[in-house]
């Protein structure tokens, strides 16, 4: 089969593999459609260390084509959806419900970090019936690939942000996982829904998903623009889905006391302070939350209802279509952020 691979830091390429065989307790899906992320960037700028000639991506659907031994309700050739993060729902963070730190530190996030991820034409999943999930036939590959990561993740930081009903939150960066936390943030019924952004196409798009205001950083000062929205008070909750420094204390600084910090976003570098003064010198009762994709059956199973159900349509942020043996082209555009792309997918 075909694969598309990491070589080294800031090198990629296809190359040949073998077809992966199941163990008793997995599968191998046939892949139809993946999502490049910006998690594929990091991963390829050595973000997670060297992974010579290790398969790239996480966010792909496809068919079935083998099943372990032990696999039982589930069948050849359906149609599947699997989350970014698969645990294995059995060691002690897994049951503790820590699914995501599944047998260690980020240890869900298998795809890449751990063994080959999906962009190639056939790949593995452990554990398959708690993660591989069918698509109901009503919902296009297109959309159920935003299941995979950038509605769980998104969805998530709003879940993690502990937005009270009527509430007020601001949302830094709306990229794909910001405008999904957008989107997590109006479901979950927050009164004014505040997003900083500086692009005009994801703006719109931040509308489109929920924000009642706009806040371009390179017009006004985000932080005091949000206090002055929320009369000098701040918000009850607020999003990191960039992974900035800037963005982090930024956060920080226009919550109120007792208000919550949700981040989703990718730090590839060190902290280098939280603003101290903001903070209450510790003692604020500020909150910062953390957490990394949300995998398993029953994610996956919400998040596919809430498309089926047409309470979200995920699929307007796929602004460019590419073929699989075009991925390289693919993952240089996510890199560059140019032609206004949010996702670009990949048809196999």
């Amino acid at each position: 089969m075909k694969a598309f691979v990491m070589k080294d830091i800031g090198k990629v390429g296809f190359m040949e593999k073998p077809i992966p065989e199941p163990g008793p307790d997995d599968a191998i899906i046939k892949s139809t459609a993946a999502l490049v992320c910006t998690s594929d960037v990091h991963t390829v700028g050595g973000g997670l260390g060297v992974f010579v000639d290790r398969t790239l991506g996480h966010e792909s659907v496809g068919t079935i084509y083998k099943l372990g031994s032990a696999v039982k309700g589930l069948e050849i050739g359906q149609r599947v959806a699997i989350n970014a993060v698969t645990p294995c729902f059995k060691c002690d963070n897994c049951l503790s419900g820590y699914t995501s730190q599944c047998q260690g530190l980020m240890g869900g996030y298998k795809f890449t970090f751990q063994k080959d991820g999906t962009f190639a034409e056939y790949f593995h999943v452990n554990d398959a019936e708690a993660n591989v999930v069918p698509i109901p036939d009503s919902i296009s590959d297109d959309a159920a690939l935003y299941t995979t990561d950038m509605m769980s993740t998104g969805f998530m930081g709003a879940e993690h942000a502990n937005i009270p009903l009527g509430g007020t939150v601001a949302i830094f960066g709306q990229g794909s996982v910001g405008l999904m936390a957008t989107a997590g943030a109006k479901l979950l019924g927050a009164g004014l829904i505040i997003a900083v952004e500086s692009i005009p196409n994801r703006q719109e798009m931040a509308k489109r998903f929920g924000a009642d205001v706009i806040v371009d950083y390179t017009k006004v000062d985000p932080v005091e623009e949000i206090l002055r929205l929320t009369n000098g008070i701040g918000v009850d909750s607020a999003i990191e889905a960039l992974g900035l420094q800037v963005t982090f204390e930024n956060c920080i600084k226009a919550t109120k006391p007792g208000a919550t910090i949700s981040n989703v976003g990718y730090h590839s570098g060190e902290f280098r302070q939280i603003p101290n003064l903001a903070w209450g010198l510790g003692m604020s009762e500020k909150t910062i939350r953390t957490g990394l994709c949300t995998g398993g059956k029953v994610r996956m199973q919400r998040l596919l209802r809430l498309i089926e159900t047409g309470k979200i349509d995920p699929t307007p942020m796929t602004t460019h279509r590419f073929k699989f043996e075009e991925a390289d082209k693919a993952l240089d555009l996510m890199k560059s952020k140019e032609d206004n792309v949010i996702k670009p997918m990949l048809i196999f």
